[in-house]
């Protein structure tokens, strides 16, 4: 009996060089950073159990985060901040992180494959693929790389203004997160940008932060950039 053909990586084209996987993570939450990751993955060290991040149970996620770091050719985060979200609009906003997490990466991909239907301007080649995340490795794996380094910043806001519930909803629009928002206004992680909170009648009463300004409490930099390769692939 012949034996089945094996699956070729769809990470490397011996014709184009080395291919990126790109997606975001907290682009419908009211508050908070949208978080951007770029992959390039070894295929001399594969990764079991990729997929779509909101497939994936949290601790498998958590389990994956670790092995795409360890045996990745190279991944960067990138994030843009909720006061650039305000400024330029969501999507924008997506792109920049986008276009950072790419530009992080320690090697340079001759492709980028994006997922969803509009790319970031890049300086190497890009297509956007719908449903990426559940197609191509690569994307599954950024999906999962910005997912969960954008709940751990949650889990940081949570610290700061536990009175929000950050570290339970991660922002989103929920029952809880709506009566917090009408009971104690706007924090400086809220995207004044977005309806609910524009809408809310106390979202005054807490201004919004200078640029580049540190949050009232101990916490993560309200505008603050992140871009920066997590490589710990000794093999890389």
């Amino acid at each position: 009996m012949p034996t089945a053909p094996k699956q070729v990586s769809l990470d490397w084209n011996p014709t184009i060089g080395l291919i990126a996987g790109v997606d975001e993570a907290g682009r419908g939450p009211l508050a908070g950073p949208v978080f951007a990751a770029a992959v390039i993955l070894d295929d001399l060290q594969p990764i079991k159990g990729l997929a779509d991040s909101k497939v994936l149970t949290a601790a498998k996620r958590a389990r994956l985060f670790d092995e795409i770091r360890a045996k990745a050719l190279c991944c960067s985060i990138a994030q843009a901040s909720p006061e650039e979200i305000d400024r330029i609009n969501i999507l924008q906003a997506t792109m920049l992180a986008m276009q950072r997490a790419v530009t992080g990466l320690r090697l340079r991909p001759a492709l980028v494959r994006v997922d969803g239907n509009r790319v970031p301007v890049l300086s190497m080649a890009a297509e956007a693929i719908v449903k990426g995340d559940a197609k191509v490795q690569a994307i599954s794996a950024a999906s999962i790389l910005a997912k969960v380094a954008r709940d751990l910043f949650c889990e940081q806001m949570h610290e700061s203004y536990p009175q929000y519930g950050f570290a339970k909803h991660k922002g989103y629009s929920t029952r809880e997160h709506l009566a917090a928002l009408k009971a104690h206004g706007a924090s400086p992680w809220h995207r004044r940008s977005f309806a609910p909170v524009r809408d809310c009648p106390h979202a005054p009463s807490t201004p919004l932060p200078p640029e580049g300004a540190q949050p009232p409490r101990d916490g993560p930099s309200p505008a603050g950039e992140v871009c920066v390769d997590v490589t710990i692939n000794p093999l890389a």
